[in-house]
């Protein structure tokens, strides 16, 4: 941000006024990195808006705008706007960030204003959905603005605009409103087939899964001929957890490599070895030529039908090529499912030492050797292989990352903060290092202050990311703000259905007396991961 400061003119070229202006802009400006830095989001806003100010400079007052929006600092953020929208800038942008400030304000009928007014504007439904996707207070508001653009018939005449607002309303889980939704798109867009899978989608969540079948069965087979569509369609088949018919719909049509490995990941989740045999002779019958993509795909598909030492010699036949260094990595793998350690830690040592491998690959390798070592339960050895990985390659983030986490695993909270303040210092803005720092100290000690501030800093960069909200919802319930944060935790699930995210909005509601809304979102959590750790933690708490 500082650049936009002092862009312009070189300094020499400036008049005494257009030189004091820029040092006036530099103090706060300078200011407010500092507090974006420390994760003080108020001082932040405060002190960008100030810059913004002295520099007549629109970048900065949006940044103002937009941090006070995420500080929940109503009073800054409508200064900052008001600046901005006088400097100029992007006039969607400003027109969601108004109706964003109007929905926290509870002034939902300047919001309204402000949302219809960008409907009738170019792509300006894609801000609609951004604003009452994340921008909302909670989900029953958004939902309740979305009725009321639908009474006001602005959602344009466009099929993915209407796509997208149906989209919305099945993750708020307003299931009258989606079906509200899909009737109008089937009235407006009669025989489009994204909108038979829009209604999929609406019956699957709604729990009528066996409907959702009869409409993916009744669809017309020549879908099945356009890539995308056939696609869907198997991705539809998916949720519904109908793995063979998945990929069985994937197997209609030209295949090719990606199809393939697609529809033998999907079989081996059915459990069917049967038809997963098949395509794995079909394949392997023009196997002959030395095609690496090929020989790493049977590699992948004899391992899932256990045929390890199968697996063991596709990898090994891989020719060249970039596919070569997955394999040598494979094969490491499944001779440690073969019992014989010795060989896959050579096979490993081998590609460290490997001048001729690319860094990412090497550096793989001692991640892989961890892993191996940690299943072995050679804790020493774990730390041995991430040692010599960090001396290879020094401070490498995915390294120190997976260190921390091993750190966290064995309760070793000092080290892993350690290990992710490293990537910081090389990285300031790694928001993945930011959120899992933030998270491990707001889950595993009292320093709740500090975590936020981490937690901020990672929400200024990614602000729709739903783990980082996740993160922010459970240092706010940590903090003893329960309300907050179970908005913010009903956000993060809106945004993404995780088992981790699930069981910490099942723990507030717990912790908030409403238990059998508790038990609903662990009995999600459960259907997506029965051994998710934060749902075993969770319900040892509650004791379910």
């Amino acid at each position: 941000m500082l650049a936009a400061v002092l862009a312009g003119p070189a300094w020499g070229a400036r008049s005494d006024g257009a030189a004091d202006e820029v040092v006036r802009a530099l103090e706060p400006a300078l200011a407010a990195e500092f507090a974006w830095q420390s994760g003080k989001l108020d001082d932040a806003a405060k002190a960008y808006l100030e810059a913004a100010r002295v520099s007549n400079d629109a970048t900065l007052a949006e940044r103002a705008t937009r941090i006070a929006l995420l500080a929940k600092d109503d009073k800054s953020a409508a200064a900052g706007l008001a600046l901005w929208r006088k400097l100029g800038g992007d006039v969607q942008a400003q027109s969601a960030a108004d109706a964003t400030l109007a929905l926290r304000r509870g002034n939902e009928r300047a919001a309204r204003r402000q949302l219809n007014s960008l409907l009738q504007s170019d792509k300006g439904w894609q801000q609609v959905v951004g604003v009452l996707g994340i921008g909302a207070r909670d989900p029953e508001q958004s939902a309740r603005l979305l009725g009321q653009l639908l009474d006001d018939g602005k959602i344009p005449n466009q099929l993915q605009a209407w796509l997208a607002f149906g989209g919305l309303a099945q993750k708020l889980d307003q299931e009258a409103l989606a079906e509200r939704i899909v009737a109008e798109v089937v009235n407006r867009f009669p025989g489009e087939p994204r909108v038979a899978l829009l209604r999929v989608s609406q019956l699957r969540e709604s729990g009528k899964e066996d409907e959702a079948r009869k409409v993916l069965q009744g669809l017309d087979p020549g879908l099945l001929l356009v890539p995308e569509l056939r696609l869907a369609i198997a991705a539809e088949y998916d949720e519904l957890g109908d793995y063979t018919a998945a990929a069985a719909t994937l197997a209609q049509g030209p295949q090719d490599d990606q199809t393939y490995a697609l529809r033998a990941s999907l079989l081996a989740r059915a459990e069917d070895k049967a038809a997963l045999t098949t395509l794995y002779e079909e394949l392997r019958r023009d196997a002959a030529k030395p095609d690496p993509q090929r020989r790493l795909l049977l590699g992948q598909m004899a391992e899932f039908l256990e045929r390890n030492e199968e697996a063991l010699d596709w990898y090994r036949g891989v020719p060249g090529g970039e596919q070569r260094w997955p394999a040598k990595l494979r094969a490491a793998n499944v001779l440690h499912e073969l019992k014989r350690g010795p060989e896959a830690y050579k096979a490993l040592r081998d590609l460290q030492a490997d001048a001729a491998a690319p860094e990412d690959a090497r550096r793989d390798g001692y991640i892989l050797e961890a892993e191996l070592r940690n299943k072995d339960k050679d804790g020493a050895g774990e730390l041995d292989a991430f040692a010599r990985g960090l001396a290879a390659f020094p401070d490498d983030p995915d390294l120190l990352y997976a260190r921390a986490l091993g750190w966290e695993r064995r309760d070793d909270i000092a080290r892993a903060e350690a290990d992710f303040r490293k990537i910081l210092v090389a990285d300031p803005d790694s928001t993945a290092a930011l959120n899992a720092l933030g998270y491990t100290l707001a889950d595993r000690t009292t320093r709740y202050q500090e975590a936020l501030e981490l937690i901020d800093r990672a929400r200024a960069a990614e602000p729709g990311n739903a783990a980082i909200i996740d993160s922010y919802g459970w240092v706010l319930y940590r903090l003893g703000r329960r309300e907050e944060a179970l908005t913010e935790l009903r956000r993060a699930f809106v945004l993404q259905k995780d088992p981790e995210i699930a069981s910490h909005v099942g723990e507030v509601l717990w912790d908030l007396g409403r238990k059998d809304e508790a038990r609903k979102y662990f009995e999600e959590a459960r259907k997506l991961d029965p051994e998710n750790r934060a749902l075993q933690r969770a319900l040892q708490k509650v004791g379910e």
